[in-house]
C-alpha cells in the first residue's frame, strides 16, 4: 500500500497527459476545418479561431510560466465554454431567420426543428464547450497550480 500514492500520482498523469492531447488534437482539427470552411467572414465567425490560438500560447506560456499560465489556460477555457454557448445561440437563431423568411408560417416546434437541423450546423458550437470542459479537466488538481 505504500506506492499507492505514487501511481494515483502516475496514473493521473497519464490521464493529464492523454487529456492534454487529445485537446490539442481536437484544438488542431477544429481549427483547421473552420478555416476550410472559410469561418471568418465577421467578427464572431473569428472568436473560436482566435481562442483555438489563443489556448496554444497559453499552453506554451505554461512551460515557462508555470502556474500563471496554467492560470491564464484556465481563463481560456472558460472563454472557450462560453463562446460554444454563444455559437450555438447565433447559429441558432441565424438558421431560424432563414426559415422565418423561407416559411413565414412557420413557428413552434416546427420553427425549432427546421432551426436545428438548418443549413449552419446549430450544434457544432458545442465542440468548443467540449473542448473547454476537457482543458479544464487537464488542469484539475495540476501539481503546477500547488
Amino acid at each position: 500500500m505504500a506506492n499507492a500514492p505514487r501511481e494515483d500520482s502516475r496514473t493521473a498523469a497519464g490521464l493529464r497527459s492523454f487529456a492534454l492531447l487529445l485537446f490539442v488534437a481536437g484544438v488542431v482539427g477544429i481549427s483547421a476545418e473552420l478555416l476550410l470552411l472559410g469561418h471568418y467572414e465577421g467578427l464572431e465567425q473569428w472568436i473560436p479561431i482566435v481562442l483555438m490560438a489563443l489556448s496554444l500560447v497559453t499552453l506554451s506560456a505554461r512551460r515557462v510560466q508555470g502556474g500563471s499560465g496554467l492560470r491564464l489556460f484556465q481563463a481560456t477555457m472558460v472563454l472557450f465554454v462560453l463562446s460554444g454557448g454563444v455559437g450555438t445561440w447565433l447559429h441558432y437563431q441565424g438558421n431560424a431567420e432563414f426559415e422565418k423568411e423561407m416559411y413565414p408560417s412557420l413557428s413552434g416546434v416546427d420553427l425549432f426543428w427546421q432551426s436545428l437541423t438548418g443549413a449552419t450546423p446549430a450544434l457544432a458550437p458545442g465542440a468548443m464547450v467540449e473542448l473547454g470542459l476537457l482543458g479544464l479537466a487537464y488542469t484539475y488538481r495540476h501539481p503546477k497550480l500547488g
